[in-house]
Order: structure tokens, then C-alpha cells, then sequence
């Protein structure tokens, strides 16, 4: 008989903190736009500690918000002092990114010479295949097939040596 042995092993469930420097990382790491799993590796956690911890601490989604904000607005004050000092393209992103500007467009088409379209559709005209046709009498309906006279006749094809499939009764 084979004897097993369990050991028992000690489990203490990781509850990390939301300490001032853990929110200070998760801070920094927001502010320079990492998101999602990498904020949580840049802050020092697994990305399943950090789900859990902001879960349980609405601090650590503030700490994220507020490094996002700090982030954009370094980011927007320096191209703004950039449009100040003379940068055009820093203006002119400012104005698209920020207040929806487009630059104008414009399309010049010249044409030179005479568009005629009576030589057009004489153009298309001789593109035209002529086919021959002729007309269909009518078609018998499907109650003229129940007469007599139609009987076994289908567009003028006689049917009568066709026969339906048996149907097995074997089993």
C-alpha cells in the first residue's frame, strides 16, 4: 500500500499597501503615460496586485489620474512656450490637436480643349454590341399543366419517360 504524506504549507495572502512611495511610483510611472500592466511593473507590482490594490483603494486611482494630468500638462506647457518663442509647428499642432483647426485645401483642375458629348454618346454608341433577339411566346402557367393536352409536356419536352425515384421500404 502506498502512503502519501501532505504537508501543510503555510499561506499568507499578499495584501500590498498602498503606501506613500507605492503611490508616489504609481505617480511617476502615470505621468510619463505607461498604462495598464506596464504602470503596474514600472510601480513595483504585478499587474494582478495592482488590479487588486486599486480595487481596495480608491488612493491608487487618484495617484494614476493625478500623474496622467501632471504628465499632460508638462507636456502642453512646453509646446506652448515653443509657439510662444516662434516654433510654427508647434503652433500649428496646438492649433489642430487642441482648437480642431484644418489647413485650407484646394484643387485646381484645368482642362484643356472641348469635352463634346454628342461625340461622346457617339463614342458609346459603337460600343454597343447589337444581339439579335426574338420573341417568347407565352409561357404555359401552371395550371395549363393540368390539362390533358399539356399533360407530359414541359417548354414542348416530353417527359413521359421520366419516372420519380422509388422510395425503399426496406429497413
Amino acid at each position: 500500500m502506498l502512503r502519501m504524506t501532505f504537508y501543510s504549507l503555510p499561506f499568507t495572502p499578499e495584501r500590498p499597501q498602498a503606501t506613500e512611495a507605492r503611490l508616489e511610483k504609481i505617480y511617476e510611472a502615470a505621468k510619463f503615460g505607461l498604462k495598464g500592466d506596464s504602470l503596474a511593473l514600472a510601480s513595483g507590482l504585478t499587474p494582478a496586485q495592482y488590479r487588486r490594490l486599486a480595487e481596495f483603494d480608491p488612493l491608487v486611482e487618484m495617484a494614476e489620474q493625478k500623474g496622467r494630468a501632471e504628465g499632460e500638462y508638462v507636456a502642453a506647457k512646453t509646446l506652448h512656450a515653443a509657439a510662444a518663442d516662434g516654433d510654427s509647428k508647434a503652433a500649428l499642432e496646438i492649433l489642430k490637436h487642441q482648437h480642431g483647426w484644418k489647413a485650407a485645401q484646394s484643387v485646381e483642375i484645368t482642362v484643356e480643349g472641348q469635352i463634346s458629348v454628342i461625340a461622346a454618346l457617339e463614342k458609346a454608341q459603337k460600343r454597343v454590341i447589337e444581339g439579335i433577339y426574338s420573341e417568347v411566346e407565352d409561357a404555359p402557367t401552371s395550371s395549363a399543366f393540368l390539362t390533358d393536352q399539356q399533360k407530359g409536356l414541359v417548354d414542348g419536352y416530353d417527359f413521359t419517360n421520366a419516372k420519380t425515384p422509388e422510395k425503399s421500404t426496406d429497413v
